[in-house]
């Protein structure tokens, strides 16, 4: 039983904290990511250490009450750093220190992959996390041995990527984050610059947003609503049921 009840506010929305929540094993990782797909069942990514961590599954499958409907992905993922659901069901998982994100359907059977196994820079080179345009194109922030965001169209053919190191704009020190606005125009968490740099789809520059001290995390509310950041990192995993007003 909880000793106090917690509140955070995003914009106009009031959440209430429950924590814990879902049915997630304890001792096969940290949860490191979540994401949701059109049904509602939330998606948690736990990463372990391949080499000396238990052996767990990578993504753990929730209902929306909590209840855990499915667990995989243990004997495909590496490293598993963060995750999206694309528009068509699809799951991808990013594999950082296998320099890949693996697709997947909704049940754990391997699709396919972006990016060369276990080959750093063909292209990628320890990546941080994938987001989907409106036209179901695919953005990829590449940022932790490289300062690039990279495109692709639905079917995973390339289609340019953009980004050197460096402050200014178009420029990154760690793009940890990237999401995709529902008009098209790509946001992506320039961590270590401390700020959130907008683009076109083409990766023209359109914007800073400063003063965010070390963005982790950058993400669409549903629908049109607002854009959130995280700032810092959490242990566990918490769930923020939406007070009514």
């Amino acid at each position: 039983m909880t000793r106090h009840t917690i509140f955070v506010r995003l914009a106009e929305a009031l959440y209430r904290v429950e924590r814990p929540w879902g049915d997630v094993p304890m001792g096969a990782g940290s949860p490191s990511d979540v994401a949701c797909d059109a049904d509602g069942n939330v998606y948690c990514q736990l990463r372990q250490d391949p080499y000396v961590g238990a052996a767990g599954p990578a993504v753990v499958v929730l209902a929306p009450d909590g209840k855990r409907i499915a667990a995989w992905g243990g004997e495909e993922v590496a490293d598993g750093h963060m995750l999206s659901v694309h528009p068509d069901g699809r799951v991808f998982v990013v594999d950082r220190d296998a320099q890949e994100i693996i697709i997947f359907d909704r049940h754990g059977k391997r699709l396919g992959g972006l990016g060369k196994r276990h080959r750093p820079g063909e292209p990628f080179n320890a990546p941080c996390d994938v987001a989907f345009g409106p036209d179901g194109s695919i953005y990829v922030a590449d940022g932790y041995g490289a300062s690039v965001v990279h495109r692709f169209s639905a079917d995973g053919t390339p289609m340019g990527h953009w980004g050197r190191p460096g402050s200014g704009p178009g420029e990154f020190s760690t793009p940890h984050s990237v999401w995709v606005l529902p008009d098209g125009r790509v946001t992506v968490a320039d961590r270590e610059n401390n700020r959130v740099q907008v683009f076109t789809s083409d990766g023209e520059w359109l914007a800073d947003w400063e003063d965010h001290h070390k963005p982790m995390s950058v993400h669409g509310g549903p629908g049109r609503g607002g854009r959130f950041m995280s700032r810092i990192r959490c242990r566990g995993f918490r769930y923020w049921r939406r007070m009514a007003r």
